[in-house]
C-alpha cells in the first residue's frame, strides 16, 4: 500500500499554499492509495476528513488520515501518527511516548540544512523510524540518508513534505499490509513493516558496486529523483573514478549541468568508504536510440552527439597534466600489442608495424599541436552517449548527455571525434541499416561547425586516432577470445587503411 506521509494543507499550515481537496486529487492521481496530512501542531476531525474526500471525489478505497508535525524538544521536527491529541510546540517526545505508547513517532527531515545525524541519534529509542527522504532535503541529503539508512538499518519511511501542489506525493512509502486507519498505519510503522518507494537496480562493474536507485512514483508527469550510486572496492579504480567526479563537477560548472548538453551532476563522495553518487539519467545510450528511432530522429540525435563533443572541446579546460596523454598512450599501445604477444598471434608482425607507426604519428601530433590541446573525453562512443527528455511531451527538452570520464585527459581533439567514429561502426557492424541510414558524415559535419578553426590536417588526424581505436577494440577481441573471429582482422585491416590516410 502507497501512502504520502507528510503534506501540510492551505487550511492549518500558514507554510503551504495547497488546498487539502488538491492535495489529495494530486496525490490519487499520482497512483498512490493515501494521503495522511501533517499539518503542524493540528489534527483533522474525521468529519472533516469526510468532507474532503467528497469534495475531491476520490474512491472510498483511497485512504485519508490525519496526524501531525510537532515541534519536539529532543530533536526538532517529529511526525506523529496515531496520537489523538494536539501537542504544542516544544513537547518532550517522552510525554507523548508516555501519554500515547501505541503511537508512532517519525523524526522528520533530519538530515535538512546539511545535517548529519549521528547513529545514535538515528536508533533512539523513543523513535519508532527516520524520514530519509524529503522535498526539503537536497538531493545530495537524501542521498546520505539513504547510505545511512542501509548501514544503520532502522525504519524509514519516506515523505514529501508538501507544501504546494506541484510535488505531490514525490517520496511515498510502501507498507506491507493494507491500513485502514490511523492506528494500523501507526502499528505498522512501530513494526518495521514499511520503507520508503524507491527502486534499487544493483550493477556490478570491475572492482566497483554501481547501484542504479529510483525514488518515488511515475504519476503524470513522470518526475522521479534518480541516483548513481559506485561503491569502489580497489584504490586505483577509485582514483580514477574519482578524478572522474572531479572532470564532471567542473563540466557542470561550465555550463553541462542541465540543459540540452550535460554530464550527470555529482552529488557526493566519500573517500573513507570509497563511495561516489551522481544523477542518474532518465535517457538510453545513442545506441540504443538509434536502432528505434525514425532517421529524422536519429540524425538529430547524432548531431546533437556531435555539437555536445564540440561544446566540451570548446570549454579549453586543462584538467589533468598536459604530458598525461604521451605517457598513458604508451603504456596502453604496449598492452595492446602484448595482448597479441601472449598468443603468438598470426598477425602479430602487421600489429607490431601498426603500433609502432601510430606511437610515432601521435608523437608528431602533440609535438605539433600542444598547445591546442584540451581537456576531451577520452571514450567518446555511442554507448557513452545519453539521449533523453525531461518532459515527454516537450521535444524542446531534449538532451543528449555523456558518462564515464575514466580516460578523460588533455589530448588532441580529433582524438574524440576518431574515436567515436571507429566505436560507431564497430558497435553497428551488424546493423549495417544503421551506418546506411547515418553516414559518418552526419557526426563529422556536425562536430566541424560547431568546433570552429581546426587544425589544418584534422581530418588526417581523425584517421591516426580512428586507427588507433581499432587497435584498442582489436585487443579487447584477443581478450575475449575471439582472436581468430572475422571481426578482428576486420579492425586490424581497417586501422591500415585509416593510417594510409595519415
Amino acid at each position: 500500500m502507497l501512502l504520502e506521509m507528510h503534506c501540510h494543507t492551505a487550511e492549518f499550515s500558514a507554510c503551504s499554499s495547497v488546498a487539502a481537496c488538491d492535495l489529495v486529487r494530486r496525490v490519487y492521481a499520482k497512483g498512490l492509495q493515501g494521503i495522511v496530512f501533517t499539518d503542524h501542531h493540528y489534527l483533522w476531525s474525521e468529519e472533516a476528513l469526510r468532507q474532503v474526500r467528497r469534495a475531491a471525489e476520490v474512491p472510498e478505497h483511497f485512504l485519508i488520515l490525519s496526524g501531525q508535525e510537532v515541534d519536539s524538544a529532543e530533536c526538532g521536527d517529529v511526525l506523529v501518527y496515531g496520537a489523538t491529541r494536539v501537542f504544542p510546540p516544544r513537547t518532550s517526545l517522552v510525554e507523548i511516548r508516555e501519554e500515547f505508547p501505541a503511537a508512532a513517532l517519525v523524526w522528520a527531515h533530519p538530515y535538512r540544512k546539511g545535517r548529519r545525524p549521528s547513529a545514535e541519534a538515528l536508533r533512539n529509542q523513543l523513535l519508532d523510524g527516520i524520514e530519509i527522504f524529503n522535498s526539503n532535503h537536497t538531493v545530495l541529503e537524501n542521498s546520505r540518508a539513504l547510505r545511512d539508512w542501509h548501514q544503520q538499518r532502522f525504519t524509514a519511511i519516506g515523505g514529501t513534505d508538501t507544501h504546494g501542489g506541484s510535488y505531490a506525493g514525490l517520496y511515498p512509502t510502501i507498507f506491507d499490509h493494507p491500513v485502514r486507519h490511523i492506528f494500523d498505519l501507526a502499528a505498522e510503522i512501530r513494526h518495521g513493516r514499511c520503507r520508503p518507494f524507491l527502486k534499487e537496480i544493483p550493477r556490478s562493474g570491475a572492482n566497483s558496486l554501481v547501484t542504479e536507485v529510483t525514488i518515488g512514483t511515475k504519476g503524470i508527469d513522470e518526475v522521479r529523483e534518480r541516483l548513481i550510486i559506485k561503491e569502489i572496492s580497489s584504490s586505483h579504480k577509485w582514483r580514477s573514478e574519482e578524478r572522474a567526479h572531479q572532470i564532471m563537477a567542473l563540466l557542470v560548472r561550465h555550463g553541462f549541468g542541465d540543459g540540452a548538453y550535460r554530464v550527470p551532476r555529482p552529488i557526493d563522495e566519500d573517500t573513507g568508504t570509497m563511495t561516489l553518487i551522481e544523477q542518474g539519467l532518465r535517457a538510453k545510450s545513442l545506441f540504443d536510440k538509434l536502432l528505434t528511432s525514425d532517421v529524422a530522429d536519429g540524425r538529430d540525435y547524432l548531431e546533437r552527439s556531435a555539437t555536445w563533443l564540440a561544446k566540451m572541446h570548446n570549454c579549453h579546460l586543462r584538467i589533468t597534466a598536459p604530458d598525461e596523454f604521451l605517457a598513458k598512450e604508451e603504456i596502453r599501445l604496449a598492452k595492446y600489442l602484448e595482448r597479441f604477444t601472449e598468443i603468438s598471434h598470426r598477425h602479430l608482425r602487421k600489429v607490431s608495424d601498426l603500433i609502432h607507426a601510430l606511437r610515432e604519428a601521435e608523437r608528431r601530433v602533440v609535438r605539433s599541436y600542444a598547445d591546442l590541446m584540451v581537456q576531451g573525453h577520452g571514450d567518446f562512443h555511442p554507448k557513452n552517449i545519453f539521449v533523453g527528455q525531461d518532459s515527454q511531451e516537450n521535444r524542446s527538452t531534449l538532451f543528449v548527455a555523456a558518462i564515464d570520464f575514466e580516460s578523460s585527459l588533455v589530448l588532441p581533439r580529433a582524438f574524440d571525434v576518431g574515436c567515436f567514429l571507429a566505436q560507431f561502426r564497430n558497435q553497428f557492424f551488424a546493423h549495417p541499416e544503421i551506418m546506411q541510414k547515418y553516414p559518418e558524415q552526419i557526426f563529422l559535419d556536425s562536430y566541424l561547425r560547431g568546433a570552429g578553426n581546426v587544425e589544418p590536417d584534422f581530418l588526417r588526424q581523425v584517421e591516426l586516432f580512428r586507427a588507433r581505436t581499432n587497435m584498442s577494440i582489436a585487443a579487447y577481441l584477443i581478450k575475449v577470445g575471439m582472436g581468430e573471429s572475422e571481426d578482428l582482422w576486420r579492425v586490424i585491416v581497417e586501422a591500415e587503411q585509416a593510417l594510409a590516410h595519415v
